[in-house]
């Protein structure tokens, strides 16, 4: 297996909408989680090489270092150049991992083991979800597990230091039925007001008559 078999699946990869390249796309799927594997070129420079382990470190992800330099990476991928690559398809990474691993077994084999892993949990996470959401769509709940009876006895009343039990609090009987209230026709009536034909006390200061001039 050659680079003519490796080189045209990242190019799938990025017309899918799968691959991030150069440092800054690489560092921004890196911190959000995206990433599942980087892919560093061959020629790439030292502080390239460190900004890639930082952020294999920061994106929890494997970062390997491919067999191509960067213009061959850079053609593979529609640039002149690029140093770096990341690929956000767990099932992508998989495969051109193992194509990797088919060149060189001793430096990719264990690179290609643990993505096997992490497909086969995500694989299992996205069936379970699957399942779930069939479940909701058609009213199914997850069944209830039933309460566990104990056969152990129930607890003995509290009792006092002298040994005897505490005296159970009298009852208060029945309750009293409540009173209906009166209908209105047999509510009393109000008193008749004995100001109604008054008439109204003027405002102002003073009394309404006029005080003599003296």
């Amino acid at each position: 297996m050659d680079s003519e078999q490796i080189l045209p699946l990242l190019g799938l990869c990025l017309r899918g909408g799968r691959l991030a390249v150069g440092e800054e796309p690489v560092e921004a799927v890196a911190r959000a989680r995206d990433a599942r594997v980087l892919l560093l070129a061959s020629d790439a420079a030292d502080n390239t090489r460190r900004r890639c382990q930082h952020f294999a470190q920061a994106g929890d992800c494997l970062w390997l270092q491919l067999p191509f330099t960067k213009a061959e990476l850079g053609q593979a991928v529609g640039r002149r150049a690029a140093a770096i690559v990341a690929v956000t398809d767990i099932g992508l990474a998989a495969n051109i991992v193992h194509r990797l691993e088919a060149l060189d077994s001793a430096k990719y084999g264990e690179a290609a083991a643990r993505l096997d892993l992490k497909a086969k949990r995500a694989a299992e996470r996205r069936a379970e979800q699957q399942a779930h959401e069939r479940n909701l769509r058609r009213g199914k709940r997850r069944a209830k597990t039933p309460p566990v009876q104990s056969d152990a006895p129930p607890p003995e009343k509290a009792k006092r230091p002298d040994g005897e039990a505490r005296p159970s609090r009298p009852s208060r009987g029945p309750k009293s039925p409540r009173q209906s209230r009166p209908t209105k026709d047999k509510r009393p009536k109000p008193k008749a007001n004995p100001y109604a034909h008054s008439r109204p006390v003027k405002k102002g200061k003073g009394s309404f008559r006029k005080k003599k001039e003296g």
